[in-house]
């Protein structure tokens, strides 16, 4: 799984352009890959939330029902601000990109591209999938991708066939989808990103702040406790305090510069039985066709009735 997830991730890096520093925390799926056996905890919670702490909307749209070995398509919608521009690696400023977690039923998986319509390739576009693990690909990642053309990433699905994978029932089932847009406020390491809020851990009073070559600010607090501590802030958080303030711990020492987020959506989906169709469609004829002689023999009676009172 380890040299899948890095062709993978190279392969991503060429398609978005954005890898220019290393850790940035950004929309990267594949992290979840590299740090979970399966990206849905037993909460229902989709593991990027671990990393992308604010809440935003994700929309998705899918069939009410579909037959089986059949393609359709899955939209996720990743709305945001266009003009909104997110901080940086090293601090400058930049779009937002986006990426997207769509857990579905076993059995289900992407479709192959012999499958998919020429109508469905092009609302695809150029898209590239990543199954979460060789054992798991009803589970699929995408991106990071920029977000200017990637407000909505469309997933061509191919059903599986009960007839053909007896694992495989027809019936309803769930579909789990996670959204993310710009980057984390924390690395799968646990360490804060440059995309965060910054606070004081103590109280006390800021005696120096020292800008530093690389960018960002060495924070200096004498504490009211008697010991000096120093607060390291990345390039990217703005600074709110100043040599002389008092802070109080837990206080913000800079502005939140986070301007994106992470939203989940689950929606269900029938595997239809063909047979039923059948059968319903055979049970609506035989009502009409029963509806319609009722009416023709009741016109009948009020025709011999009428015959009757006119001898």
């Amino acid at each position: 799984m380890r040299p899948l997830a890095i062709t993978c991730a190279a392969v991503l890096t060429v398609l978005a352009g954005w890898l220019a520093v290393p850790q940035t925390a950004e929309a990267y799926p594949f992290w979840a890959q590299e740090n979970y056996a399966v990206p849905r905890e037993a909460t229902g919670r989709i593991v990027c939330a671990n990393c992308h702490l604010a809440a935003k909307p994700t929309k998705v749209e899918v069939p009410q029902s579909v037959l089986p070995d059949s393609v359709f398509k899955l939209k996720v919608e990743i709305p945001y601000d266009l003009n909104t521009q997110q901080v940086l690696g090293d601090g400058s400023r930049g779009g937002l990109n986006v990426g997207a977690v769509v857990v579905l039923p076993e059995g289900f998986k992407i479709a192959p591209a012999d499958r998919i319509s020429e109508e469905l390739k092009e609302e695809v576009g150029n898209t590239y999938f990543l199954p979460y693990s060789d054992t798991q690909e009803n589970i699929v990642l995408v991106g990071p991708l920029p977000g200017e053309q990637y407000q909505e990433i469309v997933f061509p699905v191919l059903a599986p066939d009960p007839g053909q994978d007896k694992s495989v029932a027809f019936g309803k089932y769930q579909i789990h989808v996670g959204g993310n847009r710009g980057r984390g406020q924390v690395y799968p390491t646990g360490q804060a990103s440059n995309n965060t809020v910054y606070n004081a851990t103590v109280t006390g009073t800021v005696t120096d702040v020292e800008p530093q070559a690389a960018g960002g600010y060495q924070v200096t607090i004498q504490a009211d406790a008697g010991n000096t501590v120093t607060e390291t802030i990345p390039a990217g958080p703005e600074l709110l305090v100043a040599e002389g303030d008092v802070v109080e711990a837990g206080k913000p020492l800079t502005t939140n510069p986070n301007v994106g987020g992470f939203g989940q959506m689950d929606a269900e989906i029938v595997l239809q039985s063909p047979n039923r169709i059948k059968g319903l469609v055979a049970f609506l004829a035989a009502v009409m066709l029963t509806q319609i002689m009722l009416v023709l023999k009741k016109k009948q009676v009020e025709k011999v009735q009428a015959a009757g009172m006119t001898m």
